[in-house]
């Protein structure tokens, strides 16, 4: 009989809600305070990745690009998120994604172990503001990992807390950092975007709508039967 995952492990921005365009928002109010251009087309670098890489990626763009101490960088990246705690208190359980309740539910409905693997600090609270702050068995957020996506250690770090082996396990991603950790962790990843950035993922649908509980199980099952 095809063996079933025992852990579902879940992205949070882009895949759970979209807070994307408030980080945009945040980096680019303080791009534009440090007299340096960034616009939508950049921001896609910064998605998956940690705050402090994020900040980096930024201070490279200015011309010449800004040296700064490790001080001044930490000072910067706590302005930024206090303009995105600013933001995102807007964020409601309107914010979750479409299909995303369904798949939760089939999810628990399955008796299959959750958790969130996010890159961001901030996770415990959007979780809380969007209603489900106790859906999911454990969270692994930016604080509790060393070394951020596209190291595996996210989706490890909830395997191990939880007591999974990796290849019982599926993470559900959004940015090729994203997808790249989950396939470096041994584990079956499914991608939600576009297929020019995301090839590299086991399974792949082109939004959250697409994301059928069944099918991403069988898809699981038929690759478990080709290894």
């Amino acid at each position: 009989m095809p063996q079933s995952p025992k852990l579902i492990i879940y992205d949070l921005d882009g895949v759970i809600t979209d807070t994307a365009e408030f980080h945009f928002l945040a980096w680019k109010k303080l791009a534009d305070e440090l007299g340096i251009p960034i616009d939508r087309h950049f921001n896609e670098q910064l998605k998956g990745i940690s705050r402090m890489d994020s900040l980096d990626r930024i201070l490279e763009q200015a011309s010449p690009p800004m040296k700064l101490s490790t001080e001044e960088k930490i000072e910067l990246a706590t302005r930024k998120n206090a303009y995105y705690l600013e933001l995102i208190e807007e964020i409601s359980p309107e914010h979750i994604l479409p299909g995303i309740k369904a798949l939760l539910q089939a999810n628990k409905e399955a008796g299959i172990k959750t958790a969130i693997g996010s890159a961001s600090k901030n996770a415990p609270r959007i979780l809380e503001k969007l209603g489900l702050g106790d859906t999911f068995d454990h969270i692994v957020d930016a604080a509790e990992v060393k070394k951020g996506k596209p190291d595996p250690e996210t989706f490890t770090a909830a395997a191990d807390a939880l007591g999974i082996a990796y290849t019982d396990c599926i993470g559900i991603e959004d940015a090729v950092a994203g997808v790249e950790a989950i396939n470096r962790a041994g584990m079956f990843s499914v991608g939600v975007g576009d297929k020019a950035h995301l090839s590299h993922a086991d399974y792949l649908v082109s939004a959250t709508n697409e994301l059928v509980f069944e099918e991403i199980i069988r898809r699981f099952q038929e690759k478990q039967n080709l290894s």
